[in-house]
């Protein structure tokens, strides 16, 4: 399957500009053409780890494969701490957000997410070609752009933390600087509606059958304020894509389209319903 363009997000384009900051502008652009045309054939991530496999000239794949230095326990215990120590960086990671200004944390305490030379990458690729990186690797650069637009937290898994490594070092973290239990914290996050104070029971309705569906003087004053959420389809970004290879992925994508036109529509009705009602009132 062609492909159009490798992600959209400012993660994805941050890998891209910091590869090419290497000087490797050509010969990425050489591998741009053969992920565009679908000639990576599978790409696996583990931590510090991707193998792939790129369908070249010849009829067997070639194998790619590219190590990049993983931070250390003590590295990403500094790390999971200056994150947990701003509640706008944690909130966002829990929501499946990339927050924009991450790097700045990670440089707060000497580190990068991204690689900061080339030095922190090993690549190989099984072809004859001599370019470091030939066309393949550059293939597969392009590709782990397109899996960190659809997650993001594989830039971790890159660095050696898995999602739930870094979700569950955030909860632990910030339960410790709040005093709140973890388990207590973690129900808060996933909570999605409030619940009535102890001692304050709801409103017992009336027991006259006519009155029962009456709005009541109340409902006049009721507002509903529309807004966007802080974090975009977190639940779906909270899932992730299937594990699915590329139909998975595919999956994803669609599903995200979904969730934009489902709230672009919401936000039509809520706001032109008014209109709409009167123009067709006047046809």
């Amino acid at each position: 399957m062609a492909r159009h363009n490798f992600g959209s997000n400012w993660w994805t384009k941050r890998w891209l500009d910091v590869l090419e900051s290497f000087g490797w502008a050509s010969r990425l652009q050489r591998g741009r053409t053969y992920a565009r045309q679908g000639n990576v054939l599978s790409i696996d991530l583990t931590a510090g780890m991707v193998a792939a496999k790129v369908q070249g000239s010849r009829p067997r794949p070639y194998n790619v494969k590219i190590k990049i230095k993983p931070l250390t326990d003590k590295e990403w215990d500094r790390v999971t701490t200056a994150l947990a120590g701003q509640a706008a960086y944690a909130a966002r990671l829990l929501a499946g957000e990339m927050p924009e200004d991450i790097e700045t944390a990670f440089a707060g305490v000497s580190l990068s997410l991204f690689p900061r030379s080339t030095g922190e990458l090993d690549t190989s690729c099984s072809c004859p070609d001599w370019a470091n990186p030939c066309k393949h690797i550059a293939a597969v650069y392009y590709l782990l752009g397109e899996k960190f637009d659809s997650d993001p937290f594989l830039l971790f898994l890159l660095r050696g933390r898995d999602k739930q490594s870094i979700i569950a070092a955030l909860r632990e973290k910030r339960a410790a600087m709040t005093g709140v239990s973890v388990a207590t914290a973690t129900v808060a996050e996933e909570e999605t509606e409030a619940k009535a104070p102890p001692g304050n029971p709801p409103p017992e309705l009336p027991c006259d059958a006519l009155a029962f569906w009456l709005a009541g003087a109340g409902l006049a004053a009721f507002q509903v304020h529309m807004h966007p959420p802080a974090v975009p389809r977190s639940t779906l970004k909270r899932l992730g894509p299937p594990p699915l290879g590329r139909s998975g992925r595919e999956f994803y994508q669609l599903f995200e389209n979904y969730y934009r036109e489902i709230s672009h529509r919401a936000y039509e009705l809520a706001f032109n319903a008014g209109e709409d009602d009167t123009s067709a009132a006047g046809t």
